[in-house]
């Protein structure tokens, strides 16, 4: 009965990994190389196209084609754009003398969806890590300085993440624009809406005692809400 169990189990492994065409699981093996997609939602995905019309499955299979190949970097603070310089450098509305300096293309998305924020950025491509074989050299870090160095920053705002690699790489680009006349800042750290004392950090606690502000009611909270 143990050996009959063992068998199934065999097959049931032999079964998971064969296709019944070769073109499927070549369309599985590619999918389950994207970011937090395994090879059962790989799966998922392709039978999924294929239960499509034949013509959305090759709208996305050109999206996909035309977004790697035509996709530009802005020349100026390379994010991702369809130009050779992005709208956001376009914008004469913008105040250029104020640069966000920001880790991968998703967190200009994320800090523009906030709608505080007005003015431009600068897109390092990554954070200095030597456990990665991530230089200075490897980021856009030399660009930054000369934008600095044309004369008409007046503000570095470092918007990095709450890490040791992030914090290395602000303390690096601090270095370097130390010669220069620019006031450097960096986005606040604290403690987030709706977190209790009890279960954050001692890091981000600690910061949040250091960096404390004067109390003054939020533009969010209205008086009416305190009656």
């Amino acid at each position: 009965m143990q050996s009959f169990r063992c068998v199934q189990g065999e097959r049931k492994k032999m079964n998971f990994h064969s296709y019944p065409s070769v073109l499927l699981e070549n369309v599985v093996n590619e999918l389950s190389m994207l970011p937090s997609v395994g090879r059962k939602t790989a799966l998922r995905l392709a039978l999924y196209l294929l239960r499509q019309d034949e013509q959305q499955a090759a709208a996305l299979g050109k999206a996909i084609v035309d977004f790697r190949h035509q996709v530009h970097y802005c020349s100026e603070c390379h994010n991702i754009s369809d130009t050779d310089r992005c709208a956001i450098c376009s914008d004469s509305r913008r105040d250029h003398t104020t640069v966000c300096v920001v880790e991968h293309i998703g967190d200009v998305m994320a800090i523009e969806n906030t709608q505080q924020y007005r003015g431009v950025y600068h897109v390092l491509g990554g954070i200095i890590s030597p456990m990665n074989g991530i230089s200075p050299s490897d980021l856009q870090i030399a660009s930054l300085i000369e934008r600095v160095a044309a004369g008409s920053v007046r503000e570095v705002i470092l918007a990095l993440n709450a890490d040791i690699e992030s914090d290395t790489t602000c303390f690096y680009i601090y270095k370097k624009l130390s010669p220069h006349t620019v006031k450097l800042t960096t986005i606040a750290r604290g403690i987030a809406v709706g977190d209790t004392l009890e279960y954050a950090d001692e890091i981000t606690l600690g910061r949040s005692i250091v960096n404390r502000v004067a109390f003054s009611l939020s533009s969010e909270i209205k008086t009416d809400e305190l009656k």
